[in-house]
């Protein structure tokens, strides 16, 4: 069973017991219910306190049942909200750690609820793009208050206990360090023979002008929701509080509910939810191996990526030592940390005094002995083969025994870094994305040696500082960035075409990506892709590029940094200008190469740039670089833009359908540069079966 049942004195305690978090699924349901009907039918019985096992109450239902046979299997939340409420004896709740979506609707289908300070209390069914669909809009409104529901449901963030201890919620919040079950029972037994049972229902939601507010709160929701459609409905299911019977409001909630739970929108959040958990499980690495501690770091370069990189581990509390060859650039490096948090004290982000502790724990260094005794170290040099070796031989003689050596590498060869020391299996890729103290996606890549202790700590370390860790193995460009190269050949092959940039970046952008790829390009340094270009026309002679990003640079326009890109920028503003210097010399070289400028369609363009990203990440899948989908698309969601109502390349591919995406790469094989359509062996399987990435 999934939740005990025990009498004290005259009140019965029913502890939901469904760890981590007590979630609501069927066998807990089921178990509380025949609870409730235990505690109904036994005379001794005056009073029922439902209370959660371990460090919370409940974190809501189990939103791996939404879509399946066992939401829908009695007894459902809904029939466990009404057995509490309509029992002949007073139900209290009695709430502690965690009081989340379903959890809460419970406690609210309760007569009674009590709590201790600190517990968290939310309907966050919105971040997964749903209304609540047990009653919460219904009810919470009625306790709380219109403005202070609807602002819960519609943000789904979390309010402490405390916060809301003079509302009708709580009929009592106990004080700091009170026992909770003993508390209830004895405040269980205070109001047994309390009648009429007191029920949230019977609550009115008084608002002065309710209508004016909710028309406000339309305009203002629709505003901020972007694609996401359950911001709305969350108003609109508030709405039928103050306007419906609470029957008909019920109803209406619940419609909303199950309509919105076959949307594509929710199904990719919900579809990144569950990727950013499976990201941290990675199959022959148990989850109880043992871990390094890591109390003390350090970092190889003092530049954008090496201060970004320092900036993490002290904003969570580790001390960090910065490295560098000259005092100027070091200077350079801690001045410009000190700035960025400056900045981010101005803009009321953070206090001084935090600012402060955190800037204190960044030191910087001229030697490698000073950084002896760091438990991890992270390489963030120039990306150039030798140079690593040249770190790594170094840190490898002066690093103590058991510490990590990391790179920052975003598209070398790990094993051949590794290669460099006498102790690979300390060796790991830990691969930060600009700028890396605000990105939160942190490639892991696990070389042939690396230890899986150092895996496991590698893991357990982007929790630690915030990240979204995802593991990758060795090949050029890892996972985003190997995938990444494919979409830019085919933004770059459209201009062969005759297509400007800007419309290239204005359909991708309308699809939803953050930026599209010139404005990318030109905000990362269009010098890098060219670095990495020459070495691909030695390594790969065979493989195709478009000459015009070659053409831009050898005019000098590397991007903002310097002025000129694939746009033009003036000083102090970042706006990017469509440049007729690029437009003539696109026109030139279309021209020159023989080739005819044509209309393509926005259409056209989103469908080449990401089935290129989903087709490589069939590849990269298929050779076991990424250990499943949700990887890739937790990857492209968290670094590189990607739109999270469509859930990330793979999952959109699966949305479009296989057999669709693979028609049409097949019509652009038949066109220019059609050799870059080849379709991975992956995709054409699953097409072939009528099946996704995504199972």
């Amino acid at each position: 069973m999934s939740a005990d049942y025990v009498v004290q004195g005259s009140v019965a305690v029913i502890t939901l017991n469904n760890p981590p978090v007590n979630g609501l699924g069927m066998e807990t349901r089921t178990a509380a219910v025949a609870a409730l009907r235990r505690a109904e039918q036994d005379e001794a019985v005056k009073a029922v306190v439902i209370t959660g096992a371990g460090k919370v109450f409940s974190g809501g239902a189990d939103i791996r049942e939404f879509n399946s046979p066992k939401a829908l299997t009695e007894p459902t939340l809904h029939t466990l909200i009404a057995t509490a409420e309509n029992l002949s004896k007073p139900v209290v709740s009695a709430i502690h750690g965690v009081c989340m979506g379903g959890g809460l609707e419970l406690s609210l289908g309760c007569h009674y609820r009590v709590a201790v300070p600190g517990a968290q209390i939310g309907l966050p069914e919105v971040k997964i793009g749903l209304v609540p669909g047990a009653g919460g809009t219904q009810r919470l409104p009625r306790v709380v208050g219109l403005e202070q529901g609807l602002n819960m449901i519609v943000s789904g963030n979390p309010v402490l206990s405390e916060k809301l201890a003079e509302t009708k919620l709580f009929d009592k919040v106990f004080a700091q360090g009170a026992d909770l079950v003993s508390s209830a029972v004895e405040f269980a037994g205070s109001i047994a023979d309390v009648r009429p049972l007191p029920k949230v229902r019977n609550l009115k939601v008084d608002y002065p002008n309710s209508e004016a507010f909710l028309q406000f709160s339309r305009n203002t929701v629709k505003a901020m929701a972007g694609a996401f459609p359950a911001p709305l409905e969350c108003v609109e299911c508030v709405a039928a509080a103050v306007t419906m019977k609470f029957e008909d409001g019920l109803k209406y909630e619940r419609e909303r509910f199950l309509a919105l739970a076959q949307t594509t929108e929710s199904k990719a959040l919900r579809h990144a939810f569950f990727g950013e958990r499976a990201a941290s499980k990675v199959p022959d690495v148990p989850s109880d191996t043992l871990t390094r501690k890591i109390e003390k770091a350090a970092v190889i370069g003092a530049g954008t990526m090496g201060g970004g990189i320092a900036m993490n581990f002290a904003n969570a509390g580790i001390p960090v030592t910065m490295l560098e060859t000259k005092q100027e650039a070091l200077d350079k490096g801690l001045a410009t940390i000190r700035k960025n948090y400056e900045n981010t004290v101005k803009k009321g982000k953070l206090s001084p005094e935090k600012a402060g502790q955190r800037i204190g724990l960044i030191t910087g260094t001229l030697s490698y002995e000073d950084i002896a005794q760091a438990d991890i170290v992270i390489e963030a040099v120039f990306e150039d083969l030798n140079v690593k070796e040249t770190v790594f031989r170094q840190l490898d003689a002066t690093m103590k025994p058991g510490a990590i050596l990391a790179s920052n590498t975003s598209t070398l060869d790990l094993d051949k870094i590794a290669a460099f020391t006498k102790r690979p299996q300390d060796v790991i890729g830990l691969h930060f994305f600009s700028p890396a103290n605000v990105m939160k996606l942190l490639e892991i890549v696990r070389g042939k040696e690396t230890g899986k202790d150092v895996l496991a700590t590698a893991l357990a370390l982007s929790k630690k500082i915030k990240k979204t860790g995802v593991v990758s193995g060795v090949c050029d460009g890892f996972i985003g960035n190997r995938m990444v190269e494919q979409y830019l050949r085919q933004a770059f092959f459209l201009l062969d075409e005759g297509v400007l940039p800007e419309q290239i970046d204005k359909a991708i952008e309308k699809f939803g990506f953050a930026m599209g790829p010139f404005r990318m390009s030109d905000l990362a340094g269009n010098d890098i892709g060219w670095y990495i270009r020459k070495r691909r026309y030695l390594e790969q002679p065979d493989l195709e590029y478009s000459k015009v990003p070659d053409l831009l640079c050898e005019q000098g326009r590397f991007g903002q940094k310097t002025g000129a890109g694939w746009y033009d920028y003036k000083a102090g503003d970042r706006a990017a200008y469509p440049s007729p210097v690029v437009a003539s010399m696109i026109q030139s070289h279309v021209q020159a190469s023989g080739g005819e400028r044509r209309q393509v369609t926005d259409e056209e363009i989103v469908q080449r740039l990401v089935f290129a990203l989903v087709n490589e990440g069939a590849k990269i899948l298929e050779e076991g670089i990424a250990l499943r989908a949700s990887d890739i698309d937790m990857v492209y969601l968290t670094g590189y833009g990607f739109p999270l109502h469509r859930g990330g390349p793979m999952l959109y591919a699966d949305t479009v359908g296989l057999p669709n995406v693979l028609d049409t790469m097949r019509k652009f094989a038949r066109g220019r540069h059609g050799d870059a359509w080849t379709p991975a062996p992956l995709l054409e399987r699953l097409a072939g079966e009528n099946k996704g990435f995504n199972g």
